[in-house]
């Protein structure tokens, strides 16, 4: 079955990693296309799912930069909007982990400035699910503007939201202020235990699970990192294990495990309306699928998920050491 189509709607964000100049006391940036919504619309379209990507892109540097990047992905573009305002930066350094901590430039850029108008004809009939979050839903004034279009979109689609929490930009009170609003609009909720411990400080993520799906969300899941993820379907719940890789760094790691989540599901038809057939076998298998999405973004540098070829090029490798593994224990002589 052909995934039908899934709708991204948030901002791009110019990621600029520091790095050693050759020149002394002067510091050099590798500036590469991101921000969480396009990062995870990126995902989906290079793991085949038909994905259109509702942004205001700048027309200045960055802003061809990003728009190069996903229409290269196969993003549909066709309804971004061009804005007059700059991009958004962000500069990031990375920790001993491949962690990153950043800094946003983020003051009257374009990412936020939607209005009603700019949303009012879109075209949702082909769309199975509409996915957001991150600062375009929190930055005024455009916030209340995404708001309103996931209310407008929650009869005809799946809603999915990421909060992706950035303090440094905006308090967590304004997350947490508008958390159980988005639970009453959302089918999935997906957010790390970094989220978790700033919106909800102390709680188990099992207590967490129970918070957010007495306030409307049917699936709520918890990545990780290195324990993998935890998920909950109604209150019954599922652990997966990550998949072990080589970290260049965690960037985009959470919007590619969103993705390919999202994809495996809309794969299988369980897109388009309120997971009603939805089971915890299917969220297990879709939650696993999301690993390896997020296990080979990890594998390079930034915020690059792999391209549906490079998963099946690896499930082939694994297919195959596999059977050389069986063959080698069945046909080892006797003692």
């Amino acid at each position: 079955m052909s995934p039908r189509q899934i709708t991204v709607l948030g901002e791009c964000v110019a990621d600029a990693f520091t790095e050693p100049a050759s020149v002394p006391h002067e510091l050099a940036l590798r500036v590469l296309p991101g921000g969480g919504p396009a990062n995870t619309a990126v995902a989906l379209a290079r793991l085949g799912t038909p994905a259109r990507f509702l942004a205001r892109l700048s027309g200045d540097v960055f802003g061809r930069l990003f728009r190069a990047h996903l229409e290269a992905s196969g993003v549909d573009l066709s309804y971004a909007v061009a804005a007059a305002e700059p991009s958004t930066l962000a500069v990031a350094e990375l920790d001993a982990e491949g962690r990153a901590a950043f800094s946003f430039h983020a003051q009257a850029t374009a990412d936020w400035q939607w209005t009603s108008a700019e949303l009012v004809g879109v075209d949702l009939a082909d769309t199975a699910c509409v996915h957001t979050g991150s600062l375009a839903l929190v930055k005024e004034p455009g916030a209340a503007v995404l708001e309103d279009f996931l209310a407008a979109a929650a009869p005809r689609a799946t809603i999915s939201i990421d909060p992706n929490v950035r303090p440094l930009l905006v308090h967590p009170d304004v997350y947490r202020a508008r958390l159980a609003h988005w639970c009453a609009l959302a089918d999935v909720l997906r957010l790390s235990e970094d989220d978790l411990e700033l919106l909800l400080p102390g709680t188990p993520p099992e207590q967490a699970c129970d918070i957010w799906h007495a306030a409307g969300a049917r699936l709520v899941v918890i990545t990780r990192g290195a324990d993998g993820a935890l998920a909950s379907l109604d209150g019954e719940r599922v652990q997966v294990p990550a998949v072990s890789t080589s970290v260049a760094d965690t960037v985009g790691a959470g919007d590619s495990f969103t993705a390919g989540l999202l994809h495996h599901l809309g794969a299988r038809g369980l897109l388009g309306g309120r997971l009603t057939e939805l089971r915890l076998d299917d969220v297990e298998e879709a939650c696993r699928f999301g690993t390896r999405v997020a296990a080979l973004t990890c594998s390079v540098a930034g915020p690059n998920p792999p391209w549906q070829s490079q998963l099946t090029q690896l499930a082939t490798a694994d297919r195959a050491w596999g059977a050389s593994i069986s063959l080698n224990r069945t046909s080892r002589p006797s003692r």
